[in-house]
């Protein structure tokens, strides 16, 4: 009865014991064509203990496993043919006459696109059995970035039809390439793939454009993507043209007797020029002129005899391109012509800094003007110079009959011209001037201001003197200043 218990739980344990003995490999792993790799594989939880038999490696090819490597603790380790030279053990203990098979991770060498494949790493054990595990090991190759032009040269054609003008190759790879290209022409692409025996893929991309002589020496590139690298290659391109022609030199001021003349002949080409030929369309071509290569040179004086038209024919491998000027002589020469573009921009120059000087010294003007006029206003009249010590009728600039007044006056306590001059006394700046009528004595201030009296009792009862016609105004005023003649000009008042 105790054994029936003991058993079944004693199976039970071992069970779970040899259940969690297991092989640990990694589960993918990857190398470039010639590189090292390692291959892990070892034994865990070998508890309770188990006795390792032998571990072998193999490589799964179309189902069928094929023995790569074989560590044995009795037969010690062998490496099979295909591989001997480049697989070993990388643990050294696995090659003692006591090995420890627990580590038996094993190193690629010289990696082969061929080595591509699944591998297994199986245990023989005793009492536990086999136990295996297997790694996905992928070879990958970098291509080889080819880029070439269609043809060494490329002849621009007359229809605007395109064509491949250069061709980028990624040979080889694997995985494949993506191939962009980098340019600032106007065309297209167009891109293949081919799938090699081997596994590797060579992409194949062309680029096409209408050549024409504007793509000319222009800059193609091409960038191949691989695995996140990147590679470039570039060429320039090589577009044949027939040549394009200009005739230079005729500025349309040849006159009699004018010196050094002569035409140009200008081409754009490519190949370039291999022959110039000159023309005259006016019969044979005049004595004085002598050819040399691009240049027609008129020697001596000019004359009517070279009036006409003159063609340049030019020529290279693809064609022949032509260009004609037609000169025409004149009696006198035409100035306007002989001005240098360097005296041109000098006249501009001038003209400008003059119209500048101009501007600002109108502009001075006005300010000078402004502030004159403003300063020199004048406010009043003439009438505001007013006696008030003579007639009260007294105009600006008036003369009174009377002798000059003196700077001093002095009147009799009697006078009514007093009592006026008291007046005023208390609201204008003569209040100094009366006092010092006053402390004078002279008798010839005591003659003037007789006069004055008799002067005033002579005219008409409804005539008033200044004092009773302005007599509001001058108690008012402050600023009033008084003058040799008898008269005030007010200090708020401009005098012209």
């Amino acid at each position: 009865m105790f054994l029936n218990l003991v058993l079944p739980l004693m199976s039970i344990l071992l069970i779970r014991d040899v259940r969690g003995q297991m092989v640990q490999m990694d589960s993918s792993k990857s190398g470039f064509v010639g590189s090292q790799v390692e291959l892990r594989c070892q034994f865990v939880n070998s508890n309770p203990p188990v006795k390792i038999s032998q571990v072998t490696w193999q490589k799964l090819v179309n189902g069928t496993k094929q023995n790569v490597a074989i560590a044995n603790p009795t037969l010690g380790v062998s490496v099979l043919t295909p591989f001997k030279d480049r697989v070993r053990f990388k643990n050294s203990a696995i090659r003692q006459r006591t090995p420890s098979l627990e580590d038996t991770t094993i190193v690629f060498n010289k990696l082969k696109l061929s080595d591509e494949s699944t591998y297994i790493c199986e245990y023989t054990t005793f009492p536990a059995g086999n136990r295996e595990n297997m790694v996905n090991l992928t070879v990958y190759v970098r291509p080889m970035i080819q880029m070439s032009l269609s043809t060494p040269s490329i002849v621009a054609g007359s229809r605007d039809l395109k064509m491949t003008v250069a061709t980028c190759i990624s040979a080889n790879g694997k995985p494949p390439s993506v191939i962009t290209w980098e340019t600032d022409l106007d065309g297209e692409s167009n891109t293949q793939e081919i799938r090699n025996p081997d596994g590797t893929v060579t992409v194949r991309s062309d680029y096409l454009v209408i050549p024409s002589r504007e793509i000319h020496q222009q800059l193609l590139t091409c960038v191949s993507t691989y695995n996140d690298e990147q590679f470039t290659d570039s060429v320039t391109l090589n577009i044949q043209y027939d040549p394009e022609v200009l005739v230079d030199g005729f500025d349309g001021n040849w006159y009699l007797n004018r010196e050094n003349v002569q035409l140009t002949c200008l081409a754009d080409a490519n190949p370039p020029i291999s022959l110039f030929q000159w023309r005259y369309l006016n019969g044979t071509m005049p004595s004085t002129a002598e050819l040399r290569d691009d240049v027609l040179i008129f020697k001596g004086p000019v004359t009517y005899d070279i009036s006409g038209t003159y063609i340049c024919d030019a020529t290279n491998s693809i064609g022949t391109g032509s260009a004609s000027v037609e000169v025409i002589v004149t009696e006198f020469p035409s100035y306007s012509h002989e001005v240098s573009q360097e005296q041109q921009q000098a006249g501009a120059v001038i003209g400008g800094a003059v119209v500048c000087g101009t501007v600002l010294l109108a502009a001075i003007t006005l300010l000078v003007v402004f502030f004159y006029r403003r300063k020199c206003t004048f406010k009043g009249n003439y009438s505001t110079k007013k006696q008030i010590l003579g007639n009260g009728y007294g105009k600006a600039g008036s003369v009174p009959p009377h002798p000059s007044l003196p700077h001093s006056l002095t009147f009799s306590e009697e006078s009514d011209e007093e009592k006026k001059l008291e007046l005023y006394r208390g609201s204008s700046i003569l209040g100094g001037r009366t006092q010092e009528f006053h402390n004078c004595h002279d008798s010839r201030m005591k003659t003037y201001c007789t006069g004055l009296i008799m002067d005033h009792e002579r005219r008409e009862c409804n005539e008033q003197t200044y004092f009773y016609e302005y007599g509001s105004e001058v108690e008012v005023s402050v600023d009033m200043v008084p003058q040799m003649d008898g008269s005030v000009i007010s200090k708020e008042e401009w005098y012209v």
